[in-house]
């Protein structure tokens, strides 16, 4: 069976959210826009779950196109949290990429079922 590259890059996304929420709960103290780049950094991966077993192609762009929105929103939260120098330059864009990554592959996804629709 081939590997779903969306599905595994959008769980190891997941993951560093969660971690990097961790991190900034516990060690910077941020509460309030960690919260939010908890929920909007897991959303992405749930809805590309929630895609797999779409009731139509409808359905699937519509739950990629929220993934999409979601991680748009993951990017506002890391530019958000860089400029206010929670992050480092370092961390930030490592992280950032990830972000763009999972970005293309989702925009990819969605534009070929629009094609095939």
């Amino acid at each position: 069976m081939k590997e779903n590259i969306l599905k595994k890059k959008s769980f190891d996304f997941a993951l560093r959210i969660a971690k990097l929420y961790k991190y900034l709960y516990e060690e910077q103290k941020e509460f309030t826009i960690s919260k939010q780049l908890l929920r909007s950094g897991t959303s992405p991966g749930a809805m590309i779950r929630e895609a797999e077993f779409a009731e139509s192609k409808s359905d699937f762009i519509h739950k990629m196109a929220v993934a999409q929105k979601e991680t748009n929103e993951v990017m506002y939260w890391l530019e958000l949290l860089y400029a206010a120098e929670y992050l480092s330059e370092q961390h930030f864009e490592s992280i950032y990429a990830d972000a763009v990554e999972v970005m293309k592959l989702i925009t990819s996804s969605i534009k070929t079922a629009k094609a095939n629709h």
